[in-house]
């Protein structure tokens, strides 16, 4: 829920027209390293409502500025410069269910050439940004590789390499705040996310289509206080969730992921890693609830540097429309079993019984259909399969640019979307 801080948000925005005029894209653009032919450089400010805004070299919000982008704003990221934008401050993506806010490149250059991105960087917010939310945005093909005149390589940042295919969305100051809603992650070169840090709430997205030789939705290190639920994962190259407390940052990474939906990912990697969740070097997770359709694997661990003992793992439901799929789904050395899991040892048990969507589809199909419905069916074996016996780490919310983000309550229906109103 979001409970709006009126007095906040009028002081704020009083704050920003008032002081930093000369950064205010809205207000004037010749003043904000425009050249005449689009956006780069420093920029902080606000990008008003309904508006377009072409970033045609990298971007930068400076330590202790904040940019906000309003409801049904456009950002074209030109595709020869493939621009990246540096988080130094804060930064807010504020759309709307009607209004989302859109990342993408020119309308005439989305094309099947382009599915799996590389034609942009990501937002890469460095340890001295407090404030990074994500709420009704859409982030699509981007993931460019750098190099050494990146940007981002040159300030020491991500892996801070040439070669690198960037995220989606890098965060990575172990004091920040990071909330990410209601958003959807596409057509991505390899990782969506890639978070190194803070206080997190990753809920009600959509990660599909992304991956072409590698990459997670969701990549958690240490340093991470996360709820991840509510989140639907199609397709992803490798896996849905990869957890693990690599990094030695304090604190140690501890992770509730609950109530989301994986389908088909993992079956487009070229080698055999993960393909649902994969938890590793003594990471904390807790997982619960999840339904896992035609994934490559069930929960798998890295034994060699195997997750916190600590670790709970209970009531998650399989579905495998061939018996290849469910034999990988079952509890051995390296795949996790979980108490009171719904999991069956034949082809076809456990049909979740989706509103629509076709459980033949093939496993390698990286096309998302949004004539899909994940919300699952009377006699579904999720409903009532799950468990509400466990506290979210922030229940009571995290606050960001005056409005509380709260991890919502769990649901004893398995999965993310629960039955149909």
């Amino acid at each position: 829920m979001k409970y709006k801080n009126i007095f906040f948000y009028i002081a704020f925005i009083t704050t920003v027209i008032t002081g930093c005029k000369k950064a205010n894209i809205a207000v004037d653009l010749s003043e904000n390293n425009t050249g005449g032919s689009g956006i780069h450089g420093e920029v902080f400010g606000i990008w008003s409502k309904g508006s377009t805004q072409r970033i045609t070299g990298d971007i930068i919000i400076p330590e202790g500025k904040t940019l906000v982008i309003e409801e049904g704003v456009i950002v074209i990221m030109d595709t020869l410069t493939k621009p990246e934008i540096i988080v130094k401050g804060n930064f807010y993506s504020m759309g709307t269910p009607e209004n989302p806010v859109k990342f993408t490149i020119e309308e005439n250059l989305r094309n099947d050439t382009r599915k799996f991105g590389k034609q942009w960087g990501g937002i890469l917010a460095t340890p001295t940004s407090a404030e990074l939310l994500l709420d009704n945005t859409i982030l699509e093909y981007g993931g460019a590789t750098t190099t050494e005149s990146s940007t981002s390589v040159k300030m020491g940042l991500y892996k801070a390499t040439s070669g690198e295919n960037l995220p989606a969305l890098w965060y990575s100051n172990v004091n920040g705040k990071l909330v990410v809603t209601n958003c959807i992650f596409r057509n991505f070169n390899e990782d969506c996310t890639y978070i190194e840090g803070g206080k997190i709430i990753f809920s009600n997205n959509s990660f599909y289509s992304t991956g072409i030789t590698g990459g997670e939705g969701i990549n958690i290190k240490s340093g991470c206080i996360a709820d991840v639920a509510y989140n639907l994962f199609y397709a992803t190259n490798t896996n849905a969730l990869k957890l693990s407390n690599s990094g030695d940052r304090t604190p140690q990474a501890h992770v509730i992921a609950y109530n989301n939906t994986i389908l088909n990912t993992g079956w487009r990697r070229p080698t055999v890693k993960g393909g649902s969740i994969w938890v590793e070097a003594t990471v904390f997770a807790e997982l619960h609830n999840n339904l896992f359709a035609n994934a490559r694997f069930g929960i798998k661990r890295d034994t060699k540097k195997p997750e916190d003992a600590r670790s709970v793992i209970s009531q998650n439901l399989y579905y495998g429309f061939d018996q290849a799929t469910v034999d990988q789904f079952q509890p051995s050395k390296d795949v996790v079993g979980g108490k009171n899991d719904v999991i069956g040892t034949k082809a076809g048990d456990n049909d979740p019984k989706f509103v629509n969507y076709p459980l033949n589809t093939a496993m390698n199909n990286p096309d998302f259909n949004k004539s899909w419905d994940f919300h699952v069916q009377a006699g579904s074996p999720a409903i009532g399969a799950g468990t509400t016996a466990f506290v979210r780490n922030f229940a009571a919310g995290l606050v960001m640019n005056g409005y509380t983000y709260s991890s919502p309550a769990p649901s004893s229906t398995i999965g993310a979307f629960g039955t149909k109103n």
